[in-house]
């Protein structure tokens, strides 16, 4: 990774900036890997590692030397010096929530509130959004409040991965001028996809990815399979700290035998899972800025159940590439899941309808072309104020 001035770099080439470990699994993870792969294909393909294309840190760094920076970590703003043109994606609540979550756990509800002191060390001690350790409490807010305090007088393009999170950064200050929503992308399937066929959806398999977590809403999956036809099995490929009381829950109510615990997949056991089952379940009860299993569904021609909340619903046509549920309602969770089991020819339409929003807009060349005007509008305001 580039972490000095001595690094000789390719100033023709767009570089991004993060901490993150992109050979892991998370959803950040996969799509700055996705970024760098595809710009940079010809030199992975020569052998070029992609985390040698990825700056970890900017301390050290000749900023000058670059056509244009795109940083993912709103923490390296602190080092950030203004010397080139540059973007900063926000992918999460962190920038503008303490905690990160916008979801008050202890009342299993999202969080509306503004960020406060007074309200955020509230929400922390009593409601359960995040850790309740005093030096955690002061280390979240000094972070949420410093980027706001920055991010307003620096000459940086904002990009939101969604028009939720576009909107919290506007309620807490940001010019609507200097924020620009860009939906995420992802790299189409290295594997053969195929729709769903009459053969997989009778073997009425639904599939759950994702951390196991109580904001994941894996419980309120677990809960509203009982409401289901008892055929239908549920396939759960994640991990998490949550996990061992998710598996007493299943036990507790009958259903270990219509449960599949995988843990963590890699790329093939996942293609497997996607393309064995029906519908993907996407129950998350905290409101994602955007959520890539939405678009993982598209790209393997399935259609999605997910909750309507956060940024999720900007991903998802209502009935058309999916169904959109209310967070918490075990009934109408459970009657979506029911519908598609139910109906092969629908289920099939709407798996093929989301693979067809897909390859309009979800691609990842298709998001670089938008990513790409952003880029060249940083850089011609970047040197118009130069002049």
């Amino acid at each position: 990774m580039l972490t000095t001035n001595e690094t000789k770099v390719d100033q023709e080439r767009i570089y991004h900036c993060s901490g993150a470990n992109i050979r892991g699994g998370g959803g950040l993870e996969t799509y700055i890997a996705s970024l760098i792969n595809w710009q940079n294909y010809q030199l992975i393909n020569n052998g070029v590692q992609p985390e040698e294309l990825l700056i970890s840190s900017l301390k050290n760094v000749q900023q000058n030397q670059f056509e244009l920076l795109h940083i993912h970590d709103p923490d390296m703003l602190v080092d950030f010096r203004e010397e080139c043109p540059a973007v900063l994606t926000i992918h999460n609540h962190s920038s503008y929530c303490p905690s990160g979550t916008k979801y008050l756990a202890d009342r299993q509800q999202k969080c509306d509130r503004s960020m406060h002191p007074l309200g955020c060390t509230w929400g922390h001690l009593i409601d359960g959004c995040g850790s309740r350790k005093p030096q955690n409490i002061f280390q979240d807010w000094q972070n949420a409040y410093y980027f706001l305090k920055n991010i307003k007088n620096l000459n940086i393009s904002v990009i939101a991965n969604s028009n939720y999170v576009r909107e919290e950064l506007i309620s807490h200050g940001l010019s609507p001028n200097k924020v620009t929503t860009l939906h995420c992308g992802i790299e189409r399937s290295k594997h053969p996809v195929s729709p769903l066929n009459p053969e997989i959806h009778q073997q009425q398999h639904i599939l759950f990815v994702g951390r196991i977590v109580p904001y994941k809403g894996l419980e309120w999956l677990i809960k509203a399979l009982a409401k289901t036809d008892s055929q239908i099995h549920l396939d759960i490929a994640g991990d998490g700290w949550g996990k061992a009381k998710m598996i007493e829950l299943a036990q507790k109510m009958g259903l270990s035998d219509r449960i599949t615990w995988h843990g963590w997949c890699n790329g093939d056991k996942l293609e497997i899972l996607y393309q064995q089952c029906f519908s993907v379940i996407f129950p998350s009860l905290w409101p994602e800025p955007a959520g890539l299993v939405t678009l993982e569904a598209y790209a393997h021609c399935r259609p999605i159940i997910a909750s309507d909340i956060g940024g999720i619903p900007e991903y998802i046509q209502n009935h058309h590439t999916g169904i959109l549920v209310p967070p918490h309602d075990l009934q109408k969770l459970a009657d979506a899941i029911n519908e598609l089991s139910e109906n092969y020819h629908q289920a099939r339409l709407i798996g093929e309808n989301s693979h067809d929003l897909f390859e309009q807009k979800f691609v990842m060349d298709v998001h670089i072309q938008e990513l790409e005007k952003i880029y060249n509008q940083t850089m011609n305001d970047f040197y118009s104020r130069k002049k």
